[in-house]
């Protein structure tokens, strides 16, 4: 059964024990419960216990996926466009696939959960790097609310497609994390299904871009540091103006943050644009690279200014962002440089609140 890391808010201590209920007559011990991370770290015992519920951590084989330790993935081909497809071994043996997973809209794969929780999920570093790449991140498909057409989400589709999943369980959420549409059977019905409530829940359209657009990254804990705030950036990227002015709210507690690359990377050049050639560079192949190159895009549109409780003036603009320290006071100077007919958006709930533009 492929689960969710920390870095989800599915509600699996709710799922698991219904969907382990119908599994009662299969052995226990010939259960084993995957933690999709993707690239992200393990999760601890005691994240795992309020993830899954101490009981079922106690009683199942629950156990990490890591994406970096080739002693534990399985080489099962490649997909029509040349992406190997390298999983984590025990899930490639089952003798029945189960996914479960969250369904909200995703910067750059269209809508997360569905085969998302194979791949990147339970895939190789060298996997999931061919379905990050500066190629798949820079197509203009590859963003909020598509998966039909958007390249990263077919890969990932084709990769699910290709290994088979038996079974599986999407949910949909509110801002409570309390479920509020429960969909289970065949993946890709399951999936279609919860994307169009996910959509209808937190997809907006909007007739004309704005000049101004202030975002959150719905505070504590998806604002826990810079890299995951890019994520409100971007929702706001998709409303705003050329050449006009995003003001992100974002606490980032946890720093730039200094584990993974992508506070490294940034420190490479000077400026959005040298980064965003570095990254589509063809020889540039980095850990965490598709947040730079995304953060560089968003850039390259409009001017971006970031209030944060944590980060110093410094980290700030080291990451190449405005620190700002009165919200209000930049606001009013955006608005007036854009004129007497200036037009603001405000997205309080920031990557969780997605606007587009009705012609998209």
């Amino acid at each position: 059964i492929s689960v969710c890391d920390i870095t989800r808010p599915m509600p699996s201590s709710t799922v698991l024990p219904v969907l382990l209920a119908e599994l009662a007559h299969i052995p226990k011990q010939n259960i084993v419960i995957l933690i999709a991370t993707g690239t992200h770290r393990s999760n601890t015992y005691n994240e795992l216990k309020d993830m899954l519920g101490a009981s079922v951590v106690d009683t199942y084989n629950v156990v990490n996926h890591n994406a970096f330790d080739n002693s534990i993935l399985e080489n099962v081909g490649e997909t029509p466009n040349g992406t190997p497809i390298v999983l984590n071994r025990r899930w490639v043996e089952s003798d029945f696939r189960i996914t479960t997973g969250f369904v909200e809209p995703h910067f750059f794969a269209g809508f997360s959960g569905g085969p998302k929780m194979v791949a990147p999920g339970l895939a190789s570093f060298d996997t999931i790097m061919n379905l990050h790449n500066s190629d798949m991140i820079g197509n203009p498909k590859s963003t909020w609310g598509i998966t039909e057409g958007n390249p990263i989400h077919d890969e990932i589709r084709q990769i699910a497609y290709q290994t088979k999943v038996d079974f599986s369980v999407d949910v949909t959420i509110n801002r409570d994390r309390k479920i509020t549409s429960v969909h289970a059977g065949e993946l890709f019905a399951v999936h279609h299904d919860a994307c169009k409530v996910a959509k209808a829940a937190s997809m907006r359209p909007v007739d004309d871009p704005f000049d101004v657009v202030i975002t959150s990254n719905s505070g504590y804990p998806l604002d826990l540091n810079l890299y995951q705030s890019v994520k409100g950036m971007s929702a706001a990227s998709k409303i705003v103006k050329e050449g006009g002015t995003i003001i992100c709210a974002a606490e980032c507690r946890d720093g730039i943050p200094e584990h993974g690359e992508y506070g490294r990377i940034l420190k490479l050049r000077d400026c959005p644009e040298d980064l965003l050639a570095m990254v589509r560079s063809e020889k540039y192949n980095q850990h965490d690279q598709w947040q730079v190159q995304i953060q560089s895009q968003i850039q390259m549109k409009a001017k971006v200014y970031l209030k944060s409780s944590y980060l110093s003036e410094s980290q700030t603009r080291s990451a190449h962002l405005e620190p700002v320290d009165v919200i209000e006071d930049v606001v009013a100077k955006a608005l007036d440089r854009a004129g007497q007919h200036a037009r603001l958006c405000v997205l309080p709930e920031g990557p969780q609140t997605i606007p587009f533009l009705r012609s998209e």
